[in-house]
């Protein structure tokens, strides 16, 4: 599964989490559909916990078993989440046994695995019969990410830019081949979106200067002068008031045969 190195889980928070945070209001909404109440859950690829919260306040942290595998952001969710069963664990290696719980989520982790078929077959794995597996994506490919007009605007500076639209589940339709690859039954494509309301240019811009995933990572690539003339040229785009940004991400979910 793919890895954020040294990124600590309150740099992640700022940069993505912000984003994700409200995202996963209405994916639980959708991961938890039609899931007996009595069932545990599972978060795939937590990192500090964003989903996790909001399946503990849904469900109680008794019910809520979480994995990641960076143990810093493991650590985080289980600050953050007293009496969640929280492990360091990649996605394509669940430490639990087969049918252990009544729904497994992943929100934001697909297009970050190694091997994206088998980390969601494992989620099958775990996933009892007719239980509900359910991941997201952002659509970086159809320019509906949080991040697709600061690849745009990169782009237009350096073409060689790659950006994460290439990233698997990140265009329409890729998720669900994913989840049929992996075994799972029944399954539809949604969109589900997360709106963020920012103070101003700086608010959004700062938390890039983290190198947080591939969007920190480029801008931290450049020299002092490009890095300014990609600042400046964002700062054009997006003005310097408040604004805010909406994002969508495709959402697959499955039944466990």
């Amino acid at each position: 599964m793919g890895s954020f190195g040294n990124v600590s889980a309150e740099a992640y928070a700022r940069f993505m989490g912000r984003f994700s945070t409200p995202l996963a209001v209405p994916f639980a909404t959708v991961g938890l559909e039609g899931v007996a109440p009595q069932t545990r859950v599972l978060d795939v690829g937590c990192g500090p916990g964003m989903l996790t919260r909001e399946l503990v306040r849904r469900r109680g942290a008794a019910a809520v078993s979480a994995v990641d595998p960076e143990p810093v952001f493991a650590a985080a969710t289980a600050d953050a989440c007293p009496g969640v069963d929280v492990r360091v664990a990649a996605a394509e290696d669940l430490p639990f046994g087969a049918r252990e719980f009544g729904a497994a989520l992943a929100q934001l982790v697909v297009h970050f695995m190694t091997e994206p078929v088998r980390g969601v077959g494992e989620m099958a794995r775990v996933t009892a019969v007719g239980g509900r597996v359910s991941a997201c994506v952002w659509d970086h490919a159809g320019g509906g990410g949080p991040l697709s007009d600061f690849w745009r605007i990169a782009r237009r500076l350096d073409p060689d830019v790659r950006g994460e639209a290439s990233l698997s589940g990140a265009a329409e339709g890729q998720l669900v081949e994913i989840f049929e690859r992996a075994g799972l039954a029944d399954v539809t494509q949604t969109v589900v979106e997360s709106t963020v309301a920012l103070s101003g240019f700086d608010d959004w811009w700062q938390p890039f200067l983290l190198g947080v995933g591939p969007a920190g990572r480029y801008v931290a690539t450049l020299d002092e002068s490009g890095a300014a003339r990609l600042e400046s040229a964002l700062r054009d785009e997006f003005g310097e008031g408040p604004f805010t940004v909406t994002a969508r991400a495709w959402t697959a979910v499955g039944t466990r045969v």
